[in-house]
């Protein structure tokens, strides 16, 4: 028996006067995914426990079977493992973003442009962290490059009282000074990304992409805080093997600290021009030792956050094509299989950022087929009735283990 999950980060949404009063979901020509929601279990999921903050670390977290209230310590951490860098129990890990901020003199009165940099891409990113690293870093404060926009910031005995440190994603085209934290023990922060601007403005790397009409990635944006997390061992829980596929340091991070095959795929970029095809035959070889592949593809979230209506619905419909059709081909092909079909949260266009609604999910079991819905959205998927309360549970019912 092999088991695949398709985690379609951030599909779901609400509907829009765009898409005739449709969601993305229902607007896509999926025909793989809906083919399998004809014969599957579909229904709501809540990947969001209450009182937690609707980010893809605590709703990964739960589509992979692990408790958020047990494990859960911050985004940051999680993508640090992925980075290779080993926190000590007292250190405190931040996400460190690249954006691109206004041209106001003050850097209190600047806009978020851009939350990702222009799209800025891994290599030059890197050149920038090292250099920011070089300027800013301390024994103390130790920055860490990672892909494209994400970046680390390690810091030696530090807290975690920051008031409150706000993502990027969630301020796009608005000024950020309502929205830095006014905590002291945030001040070091506040400075350094203060500190960021001027340094990146003057790098060669950001004149050059000015120049080219790109945004520049100029400053430096700080949140996801949290110390080391304690992830349990996915084998030892569910005892069977497993596999992540994504693009995300988040997503390889979970993948790794909790002893699953992570590999690299060549062209994974995280966003609607990624690889898709890479990821698929990643997934066959994978399937050829492993019982459980993950699949994570982030497209769908990014072109929520960018407010990109056509680009989003655009970005389900390669997935399905590229991605679900093939991948099930093969496992057809080969044995018995059961498939999940996910998001992990909504990202609605109209809001630009995440929300704690419960998400649609499918379960397909190619041995006993059942009588599902005619194309899964949130609409179909409200109407069944079916609702698993608990989302870290999805894993084992997946795994026939509930």
């Amino acid at each position: 028996m092999k088991y695949l999950v398709l985690l379609l980060d951030g599909m779901a949404d609400l509907p829009l006067k765009e898409l005739d009063n449709k969601t993305p979901m229902e607007k896509a020509f999926k025909p793989n995914i809906d083919a399998l929601a004809k014969e599957a279990e579909v229904g709501l999921i809540k990947t969001v426990p209450v009182g937690y903050k609707p980010g893809s670390d605590v709703a990964n977290l739960s589509a992979m079977g692990f408790n958020p209230k047990e494990c859960y310590t911050g985004r940051s951490p999680l993508e640090a493992a992925s980075m290779g860098i080993d926190l000590k129990d007292t250190d405190v890990c931040l996400r460190c973003n690249l954006v691109t901020l206004s041209d106001e003199k003050d850097y209190c009165d600047k806009t978020m442009v851009d939350y990702c940099g222009g799209d800025i891409k891994t290599e030059e990113a890197t050149v920038l962290i090292n250099y920011i690293n070089e300027k800013l870093g301390t024994e103390k404060y130790r920055f860490y490059a990672g892909v494209s926009y994400r970046h680390c910031l390690v810091i030696s005995d530090g807290t975690t009282d920051w008031g409150t440190l706000t993502p990027p994603h969630d301020i796009s085209g608005k000024c950020i000074k309502t929205h830095l934290s006014d905590s002291i023990n945030a001040k070091p922060l506040i400075d350094m990304m203060k500190k960021s601007y001027d340094l990146l403005m003057e790098h060669p790397i950001n004149k050059e992409r000015i120049k080219k009409g790109l945004r520049p990635a100029n400053s430096l944006w700080f949140w996801g805080e949290g110390k080391k997390p304690q992830i349990s061992n996915f084998y030892n829980l569910h005892h069977k093997t497993g596999a992540v596929i994504s693009a995300v340091d988040l997503l390889k991070g979970i993948g790794k600290l909790s002893g699953m095959e992570v590999p690299e795929v060549k062209g994974a970029t995280g966003y609607i021009d990624s690889d898709f095809s890479a990821k698929e035959k990643c997934a066959e070889e994978l399937f050829k030792t492993t019982d459980m592949v993950y699949i994570h593809m982030e497209a769908p979230d990014e072109c929520g956050h960018r407010g990109e209506i056509e680009n989003k619905v655009k970005a389900i419909e390669i997935i399905d094509k590229k991605v679900v059709g093939p991948i099930i081909n093969y496992l057809k092909n080969s044995e018995d299989f059961r498939v999940l079909v996910m998001p992990d949260h909504p990202t609605p266009l109209s809001t630009k950022t995440h929300s704690s609604e419960p998400v649609p999910y499918l379960i397909f079991d190619s041995r006993k087929k059942q009588a599902g819905v005619s194309s899964i959205n949130e609409k179909t998927a409200k109407e069944t009735g079916n609702y698993v309360e608990n989302g870290y549970e999805i894993m084992a019912k997946l795994l026939e283990e509930k």
